[in-house]
């Protein structure tokens, strides 16, 4: 896959009544990315500390192409419509990797 990896941050708040549910399908989501497409470098998910509902993911692509193919996978596409009522805000912000290093 040619191109310029893609990096970006998602910062999203979720309804805290429905966290644990979102957490589960966050989870299925991201195995089934890194599991199954080639192009899903790494999905990494956190919360804020104090704040659990307050979630960020780091996303890394390995060109557009491949992220533009993540978007129309079932997985990806169970995730958005089994979510979307329990995300309060999403912001997705293009970030520029300074430095990214990882153990396999």
């Amino acid at each position: 896959m040619g191109g310029e990896p893609i990096v970006r941050m998602a910062e999203l708040e979720i309804d805290p009544n429905q966290l644990e549910t979102y957490r589960a399908l966050l989870a299925e989501e991201i195995e089934a990315s890194v599991a199954l497409e080639d192009g899903v470098l790494s999905l990494n998910a956190v919360a804020i500390k104090d704040r659990p509902h307050h979630i960020r993911i780091l996303e890394v692509y390995a060109n557009r192409q491949a992220y533009e193919a993540h978007l129309q996978t079932d997985h990806f596409l169970k995730y958005k419509n089994e979510t979307a009522g329990m995300v309060v805000s999403l912001a997705l912000i293009d970030v520029e990797p300074l430095m990214m290093r990882g153990k396999p």
